[in-house]
Order: C-alpha cells, then structure tokens, then sequence
C-alpha cells in the first residue's frame, strides 16, 4: 500500500525510532508513549488489520519480536501489556496491523 503510514515507516521513507527490524517485522518506538515502553511491532507485509491478515505465521513473526523487545527491556519480569486494535470504533488511527507493547508501569482494568 503506497499511502499507508506504517509502509512507510518500515522503509525507511520516514524516520522512526527504530528498535528492531528483521526481514518480516519492524518496531520502533510509539511518538504518543503511554508508558516508559511504548514500542509499535508491525509486520512489513502490509494488512490492515488484524480481521485482513492473510498469514497467521506473521503473527507468530510479531510476538516473536513483542517477547524479545520485553525481555531486552526487562518488563518481562514485571509485566507488560499487548493491544491490537482493529478498526476506528476501537481506536485504531494507523489501518496497518500493529502491536502496541507497553510496560513500565502499572496499567488498570479495564483499558478504556
């Protein structure tokens, strides 16, 4: 998708705060933190969302890289939570599948 934000990102055409990249995921650091760690975790095989995504290896590529990021983080130990959010009503602004990874805090229930 030539427009999507994320795309972008993932090619290097907007800088970002890289943390991680590899051949089928790229993170990098959220410009809205809502915690000490805020890190987006993208597939670079663009999907929408999480209701378009085609191959389900690509989630398995993600959370491969959400553990890593969390143990390099050490928020592993302490907790961390995952949010996906899947179209406007449940406050997705980006239309590129991502993971939020966010710990360093203490987070409440519910979420929003």
């Amino acid at each position: 998708m030539t427009d999507c934000l994320f795309c972008k990102i993932a090619k290097k055409e907007i800088p970002s705060g890289v943390v991680y990249e590899d051949d089928k995921v790229f993170a990098f650091n959220d410009i809205a933190p809502q915690a000490p760690t805020h890190i987006l975790v993208i597939p670079k095989e663009h999907a929408a969302n999480l209701s378009e995504i085609k191959d389900y290896s690509a989630l398995a590529d993600i959370f491969r890289v959400v553990n890593k990021l969390a143990v390099d983080r050490g928020i592993d130990k302490t907790g961390f939570r995952t949010v996906i959010n899947t179209g406007r009503a449940a406050g997705m602004a980006v239309h590129h599948l991502h993971i939020h990874l966010l710990g360093g805090r203490d987070f409440s229930w519910p979420p929003g």
